[in-house]
């Protein structure tokens, strides 16, 4: 077991007392996994009492907990999968449109990142795929949060200094706001894919360090649209020899879109 592996305990109980007095609305999810283990969708418009939260822990003393995010809490949520492209992605739009500022923000069980931001007002809902491994997760949506046990055993944790208790949900940046919304501004199309943004990823000289979550990303994309993916593969095998530096191996680059491939076939996808 790694040091990460964790049982879940008295803490996550204390840990939701402390999101509920913070004004967050807080679920009890089931142990090691993502499914809350009560009808939550009340608790999207109310916040459960303090002595709700402590029955509930009570009752199942191994719970995770989730916060719904949206208004009912004041918090829109960025999550971002390293795994699925999430980390290449976000480069290229804080290129485009600027760093994201210092927010609050948590590393998942399973190695990703949440970054947590004021609801900027009005209506924003969840919205997958934003980017490949980006998605929101506004009005009607839960995120697990610290200090949570993922399903690997490893915990949820906040980053060193973006904890709640040392730092406040920075405002959400307008541009992701209106790439949230899908509402095309800046040229973006709704379906949250522009030609310019995969244009200028493809442009783009690729670095030792990204090169795996990039060809992810554009494996990801291309799927996405229908693109058979042997097709896929080629493509990008011809890709990776001219952008990358250095190129990774081909067998490499065979493996990561097999590992999309799957990753989507698990999730529903084509």
């Amino acid at each position: 077991m790694s040091s990460d592996d964790a049982t879940p305990g008295p803490e996550i109980a204390a840990a939701a007392l402390a999101y509920c007095r913070r004004g967050w609305s807080v679920v009890p999810v089931r142990p090691r996994e993502k499914r809350p283990l009560i009808r939550w969708q009340a608790f999207q418009s109310q916040r459960a009492s303090a002595e709700q939260i402590s029955a509930w822990y009570e009752r199942w003393p191994e719970a995770n907990v989730a916060i719904v995010t949206g208004v009912v809490s004041d918090l829109v949520v960025l999550d971002v999968d390293p795994a699925h492209g999430g980390s290449a992605s976000l480069e290229v739009l804080q290129s485009s449109h600027g760093m994201l500022p210092v927010t609050v923000e948590a590393r998942s069980g399973g190695g990703g990142r949440h970054l947590y931001f004021r609801h900027p007002g009005g209506e924003l809902g969840n919205r997958v795929g934003l980017r490949p491994g980006l998605d929101i997760r506004g009005d009607g949506g839960v995120i697990v949060a610290p200090p949570s046990v993922h399903p690997s055993g490893n915990r949820y944790r906040w980053i060193d200094g973006r904890a709640p208790e040392t730092l406040e949900p920075s405002p959400m940046p307008d541009w992701l706001v209106a790439l949230a919304q899908g509402d095309g501004s800046g040229g973006e199309q709704r379906s949250g894919h522009s030609l310019r943004y995969w244009r200028e990823l493809l442009a783009a000289g690729v670095a030792e360090g990204r090169r795996n979550n990039t060809v992810a990303s554009i494996a990801g994309h291309l799927l996405w649209h229908g693109i058979d993916r042997q097709v896929a593969t080629e493509l990008l095998l011809c890709w990776n020899r001219v952008r990358c530096a250095p190129p990774l191996p081909d067998a490499e680059v065979v493996q990561v879109v097999q590992s999309v491939v799957q990753s989507r076939a698990r999730h529903g996808g084509a």
